[in-house]
C-alpha cells in the first residue's frame, strides 16, 4: 500500500460535488486530469460524485479545489472535506501487520 504522507502528500480532501448529469462522462475524465486526483465516485445521497484527492500543502488543494476543479464545466457545486485524522480498522479479510 502506498504511503502518500511519506511522498511528502500531507493534506487528502473527498470533494462532493453536484454536476449536469448530461456532463456526467465529460465531468468524471476531467476530474482525472487534474493532478492528485486519486479517485472518483458515483454515489447516492446529496451529492452526485465523490472525489478523492491529495496535496502536498492545504494551499495547493485550495488551487486544486478553487481554481481547477471549479473550472470543469458541468460542475454545479462543491462542497469539500479536509482530513484531520484518520483511524482504520481492520477488516476479517485484510491481514493484520502484527505478523500473525
Amino acid at each position: 500500500m502506498v504511503n502518500d504522507a511519506e511522498l511528502g502528500y500531507e493534506v487528502k480532501a473527498l470533494t462532493g460535488i453536484n454536476i449536469d448529469t448530461k456532463q456526467r462522462d465529460n465531468v468524471i475524465e476531467q476530474l482525472f486530469k487534474i493532478d492528485g486526483v486519486r479517485e472518483v465516485a458515483e454515489v447516492t445521497g446529496r451529492f452526485d460524485i465523490l472525489v478523492t484527492m491529495y496535496a502536498k500543502s492545504l494551499d495547493q488543494m485550495h488551487k486544486m479545489v478553487s481554481e481547477k476543479i471549479g473550472s470543469v464545466e458541468g460542475i454545479q457545486s462543491s462542497e469539500s472535506f479536509i482530513e484531520m485524522k484518520s483511524r482504520t480498522k481492520a477488516m476479517p479479510y485484510m491481514p493484520s501487520n502484527s505478523g500473525d
